[in-house]
């Protein structure tokens, strides 16, 4: 951080060339080196990622297969699952809006306007210029796009809206509590339906790497249409987990919901919280509870956003069949 504050003071910007035409501030903002040929001035401030977050799944799909609409604006894709929606801070090579740009021949990069869970598969709308990004982006404040989610779950789940409140902390695994708690964040969805289904195929779920979690019973899991009525980073797989009814698959989740199992008092938010002597202590049981939580998952688990939909329907569009119901390997192109 001395630094970068040396190397981007005022006094020491206004003697570049690239300050022309730009505010001090302006010329603070970091930037990307994108090309082989792009001149960078002597003093610039540097981050290089040598080990960046690798995605290699991006090399097994068929993304032609994958995309479900193309239009003047925008293009629909059926993200797959272990894929990053737009890429990462140290790679934008391996994503979604570059292999489909590819696969597209488009001259220009598509635009990210929205993003699911790398491990979550579905339908992902991508800009096709920075306008519609706008655009898009404004439904989604005006809570104009509709997105409906199947979840595989471990459990069956009651049909109706389900209310939590969000830690405002921006560092998985998301904590949520029943209770209203000043400063957390809203999160609602609505469950439409669950239906007592078949537990995944031993072949389809080695062939997506769902890792076993040690749910108890396994002979039966439960598909659930879910209604997103916020839109909170893990909100699904956090409500679902908080209830009882992780999703399958879902290594960071479902530990600490087999961990509440056993002792349903260890959550300090849930159901069943402990009165806490002072709140050093709470803040320990709130560390406990973190550490039951495990990994990201590798590649897949249930979770699909199956259905997208925007001005009143007129922009509507379905994903293919969940990863669950396939008899396909990943190999294959899937």
């Amino acid at each position: 951080m001395r630094v970068f504050k040396e190397v981007t003071d005022p006094s020491v910007l206004s003697k570049r060339s690239s300050i022309k035409g730009k505010t001090v501030r302006e010329a603070q903002k970091t930037f990307r080196i994108t090309h082989v040929d792009q001149i960078v001035e002597a003093g610039t401030y540097l981050r290089v990622h040598v080990h960046p977050k690798r995605f290699p799944r991006c090399y097994d799909i068929d993304w032609n297969s994958r995309i479900i609409a193309v239009t003047e604006s925008h293009v629909v894709l059926d993200k797959p699952a272990g894929t990053s929606v737009g890429g990462t801070t140290d790679n934008i090579e391996e994503s979604c809006a570059t292999f489909a740009s590819r696969a597209l021949g488009l001259t220009t990069p598509l635009r990210t306007t929205h993003q699911i869970d790398n491990c979550t598969e579905g339908c992902v709308v991508l800009a096709r210029t920075q306008e519609y990004c706008s655009i898009f982006h404004r439904k989604i404040r005006e809570k104009k796009v509709k997105k409906l989610y199947l979840a595989l779950t471990t459990a069956p789940l009651p049909v109706g809206i389900m209310t939590h409140y969000m830690r405002p902390i921006n560092i998985a695994p998301r904590l949520v509590s029943e209770d209203f708690i000043t400063g957390w964040y809203l999160c609602q969805l609505e469950v439409m339906e669950c239906k007592k289904v078949p537990w995944p195929d031993a072949t389809v779920g080695k062939a997506y790497s769902i890792e076993d979690c040690g749910w108890p019973s396994r002979d039966y899991a439960y598909e659930c249409k879910i209604k997103l009525l916020t839109g909170r980073t893990h909100q699904v797989r956090a409500q679902l987990a908080a209830c009882g009814a992780p999703i399958v698959g879902d290594s960071m989740y479902m530990p600490a919901a087999i961990a509440q199992l056993s002792s349903p008092g260890l959550n300090p938010f849930g159901k069943c919280q402990k009165e806490y002597a002072s709140d050093d202590d709470k803040e320990m049981a709130v560390i406990e509870w973190i550490s039951q939580h495990g990994m990201e998952p590798s590649v897949a688990i249930g979770l699909q956003a199956c259905h997208i939909s925007w001005d009143d329907g007129e922009c509507c569009y379905e994903a293919r069949s969940p990863w669950w119901r396939c008899k396909c390997n990943v190999g294959s192109g899937v």
